[in-house]
C-alpha cells in the first residue's frame, strides 16, 4: 500500500462529514437557529480528524519528506499552496468556534457568522481534496523509492496510533486548568 492510500481514504470520511454539514447549514438557514452541540461535534471532527490527523500526516510526514527532494517547481508550489490552505481552514474553523460560543451565550446576531463559516468550509474541502487527490498525491509518489514509501506508511500508522493519546492528554490538561481556575 502506498502512503497516500490512507490519506485518500481519510478524504472520503471528510467528504461524508462535509455532506452532513451541508444538511445542517440548510437547517440553520431554514429554521434560523443553530444546534450548538452539532457545531461542537463538527468542529471536533474538523480539528481532530481533518486537521490534526489528516493534515498532520500530510505536513509532518509527506510534505516533510518531499521537502528533502528535488521537486519540480509545480509540485513545490502546490505543496506550499496546500500548507497555506491548511492554515486558512484552521482560521475559518476558529471563527466558527468563536461564533458558536457567542451563540451559546445568547447572541443571536452571530447566526450569519456561523452559517458563513460552515458554508466556507463546505465549499473549501471538496476543492482542496480534489487538488490533493488528482493533482498532488499521485504524481508526488514518483519522488520516493519503495522503501521510502513503506517507511512513510509505517510512520503514518504510528501517527494515528498516538493521536488518541494526544487528544485525551490535552483534554485532561484543559480540565485541570478549568478546575484550577475554579478553586478559591
Amino acid at each position: 500500500m502506498m502512503p497516500i492510500a490512507p490519506l485518500m481514504i481519510e478524504h472520503r470520511l471528510i467528504e461524508r462529514m462535509i455532506d452532513v454539514m451541508k444538511e445542517e447549514l440548510f437547517l440553520i438557514e431554514k429554521e434560523k437557529k443553530v444546534d450548538p452541540e452539532f457545531i461542537g461535534m463538527a468542529v471536533d471532527f474538523i480539528r481532530t480528524y481533518a486537521d490534526r490527523c489528516h493534515h498532520g500526516k500530510e505536513e509532518d510526514i509527506l510534505f516533510r519528506d518531499l521537502g528533502g527532494k528535488k521537486l519540480r517547481e509545480e509540485h513545490r508550489h502546490r505543496m506550499e499552496e496546500l500548507v497555506e490552505e491548511h492554515r486558512w481552514a484552521r482560521k475559518v474553523t476558529g471563527r466558527l468556534v468563536e461564533a458558536n460560543a457567542r451563540y451559546v451565550q445568547g447572541n443571536q446576531e452571530v447566526l450569519s457568522a456561523i452559517a458563513d463559516s460552515i458554508k466556507t468550509l463546505i465549499e473549501f474541502y471538496p476543492k482542496h481534496i480534489e487538488k490533493e487527490d488528482r493533482h498532488f498525491f499521485i504524481p508526488c509518489m514518483d519522488y520516493f523509492t519503495e522503501a521510502e514509501k513503506e517507511a512513510m506508511l509505517k510512520e503514518e500508522w504510528e501517527f494515528d496510533r498516538s493521536l488518541i493519546h494526544e487528544k485525551y492528554r490535552n483534554m485532561v490538561i484543559a480540565a485541570e486548568k478549568i478546575l484550577t481556575g475554579k478553586k478559591l
